[in-house]
């Protein structure tokens, strides 16, 4: 199993109600096949730039251990998800 780093900007304005909905779909697509270590949510900040008229964003950073296939996966329903302004995901050294 590999290690990686996921932030997700969410909009603003999504209900913390959604917010967990999201967090949940995500948690569970990682753990069908790995582990969440830790998940820090950073909350709203202001975008170094705007994106799509968009100012301010919901940060959200999670590490989790799994196999190299999750973040495939992820990265999919990440980008299906028309709450997500952006999100990276990286691979951490061994």
């Amino acid at each position: 199993m590999n290690k990686y780093e996921l932030v997700y900007i969410l909009k603003s304005n999504v209900e913390e109600e959604k917010r967990n909905q999201l967090l949940d779909k995500f948690r569970g697509i990682i753990e069908a096949d790995g582990t969440i270590e830790n998940v820090d949510e950073w909350g709203n900040r202001r975008l170094a730039y705007e994106i799509n008229k968009i100012n301010e964003g919901y940060y959200t950073l999670v590490n989790f251990s799994a196999a190299a296939d999750v973040p495939k996966e992820l990265d999919r329903n990440l980008k299906i998800a028309d709450e997500v302004i952006r999100h990276m995901i990286i691979r951490l050294e061994k």
